[in-house]
């Protein structure tokens, strides 16, 4: 796919990852729907970004685990921005617990929510839109290294980004006959502001290639895969090499 004039909507858009995705799919000629949950500034800030490269941009709160939301968040979009051609999920929580015995039923059900039963709702809800305007469409989903080995931050956490793999190839075959690629990107540790730079160091030292991945590495990947029209299912996954816990 061509991204110049797009319409692109990324989940959880407003900063780390989120962020350098968005940034690159408007360096790309895309205008961008930044979605939100809570943190509207952040937003504001990365519809900026967009609109200094020539771009249009608009902030549009939603949470994903709720239907009702992501239905009205997508007709919004569709609304302001004239119909939606890119869908990448990005939103995400992690609540890190190493045992078993520490998660909570509520940790477990609101990671569950947001990780993966929100990247089923925007799926679904975009997924409409394509099927009915019969343009195609590209989806990348976010998942993670703790998705292929279970990594050390928590059985909700990874159980929440093995299903989006899972989700991600079923619904790439299931939407393969409309012209629709849907595909994930797994990363490594990413040097966010969520992690520490004492731990990122840690990090940096379990990885093959001897750093963490810059946020805008995870972007390229995304962007390789929504401009490819003939991958779909796959996972990519920008990990430094790093297979292990």
């Amino acid at each position: 796919m061509d991204l110049e004039g797009k319409v692109a909507l990324v989940t959880g858009g407003s900063g780390g990852i989120g962020r350098s995705i968005c940034v690159g799919l408007a360096a790309r000629g895309c205008d961008v729907a930044v979605n939100y949950f809570s943190r509207r500034d952040e937003a504001l800030m990365v519809v900026d970004e967009v609109r200094r490269l020539g771009r249009r941009g608009m902030a549009v709160r939603a949470d994903v685990s709720k239907m009702r939301e992501v239905e009205e968040m997508v007709k919004c979009v569709v609304r302001e921005m004239g119909g939606i051609d890119v869908l990448v999920n990005c939103a995400g929580i992690l609540i890190v617990r190493p045992s078993i015995l520490e998660v909570t039923e509520e940790e477990w059900d609101r990671t569950i929510e947001v990780n993966l039963k929100g990247v089923f709702n925007c799926c679904k809800a975009v997924a409409k839109h394509f099927i009915e305007e019969r343009r195609g469409g590209k989806i990348v989903n976010i998942s993670s290294i703790a998705g292929r080995n279970g990594g050390t931050v928590g059985v909700h956490y990874a159980a929440s980004k093995a299903g989006i793999i899972g989700l991600t190839m079923s619904l790439a075959s299931e939407l393969a006959r409309y012209g629709i690629t849907v595909n994930a990107v797994a990363p490594g540790p990413v040097d966010t502001k969520l992690i520490p730079d004492e731990l990122k160091e840690k990090l940096a030292a379990m990885v093959p290639l001897g750093r963490i991945a810059r946020p805008d590495e995870v972007a390229s990947a995304v962007i390789f895969l929504l401009e490819n029209d003939h991958v779909t299912g796959a996972t990519i996954d920008v990990n430094g090499g790093r297979w292990y816990s």
